[in-house]
């Protein structure tokens, strides 16, 4: 198996500073992609049989899909922000192009598709916040692309959790395909933090523990989570940022938390 820990590259001509993909990852179902973009940096990409989202992490971006032009797409300078990000979405074999005049930072987020949803903005305005959780288990979620809006195979939220406090708590899977009773879905966590030379503590494993890896990711780190459950943990100092993109053989999120720390949730 991969190591689920990856870090970010040098840039390379087009910016991109991590690059998984389904081959890669040694999974089925999700692609992701980082490009920290300069002032007057451009790009371009064509996915086949597969849907994109492109998430404007941070900055100002023109993308270009087909023959729709979204200007301006962007909502905020930092991740830390209390704001949504701005998204696009974009139909398998339709042409992109990602233009920045300001500098941005862009996720390319990807999945499987048939095809049939035409390309569209994702304002920030329409994006679903939620406070989820109580205590130092409390973080603030946002919905991108979530399952009431139209895709095919992608899941997309980010969270902000506050230094001292656990998030994806308790402990909770999805990698079961066994609707009702849970879906399964592959996972990656984009970690940033602030200040940025702090770290987060994920861990991954499974209950026969065939996979148990406790990683520390730094800002920029990308953890992929195959199977199995996957809390994190941000130290005292240091608040949270990661894009969660999911994606699996049914869209749907069902999960299920470790039975050992289930009694949490009551307390």
């Amino acid at each position: 198996m991969p190591d689920l820990l990856v870090k970010p590259s040098p840039p390379d001509d087009d910016k991109c500073i991590v690059h998984i993909t389904p081959e890669s990852a040694g999974w089925n179902y999700v692609g992701f992609a980082v490009h920290q973009m300069l002032a007057g940096d451009a790009f371009e990409r064509r996915f086949t049989g597969r849907e994109t989202c492109i998430v404007v992490v941070s900055g100002f971006a023109t993308i270009i899909a087909g023959d729709a032009v979204f200007d301006g797409v962007g909502n905020r300078t930092d991740v830390f922000a209390e704001c949504p990000p701005a998204a696009v979405y974009v139909p398998p074999g339709m042409d992109m192009r990602v233009v920045t005049d300001t500098g941005a930072e862009v996720a390319l987020c990807t999945a499987p598709s048939g095809g049939g949803y035409p390309a569209r903005l994702i304002d920030p305005e329409t994006i679903e916040v939620l406070e989820r959780g109580s205590g130092t288990n409390r973080r603030i979620v946002r919905n991108i692309l979530p399952e009431t809006e139209d895709a095919d195979s992608l899941l997309i939220a980010e969270v902000i959790t506050p230094g001292g406090h656990w998030s994806s708590y308790p402990p909770h899977k999805h990698d079961t395909d066994n609707v009702p009773e849970e879906s399964s879905l592959e996972e990656t966590y984009y970690h940033r933090l602030n200040p940025r030379q702090g770290f987060v503590l994920q861990r991954v494993y499974t209950d026969d523990r065939g996979i148990d890896e406790t990683m520390a990711a730094y800002d920029g780190d990308v953890v992929m989570v195959p199977r199995g459950y996957h809390p994190v943990g941000a130290p005292h100092g240091y608040d949270s940022y990661y894009l969660n993109v999911m994606a699996g053989p049914r869209r749907t999120w069902i999960i299920n938390n470790d039975p050992d720390h289930e009694w949490i949730v009551g307390a």
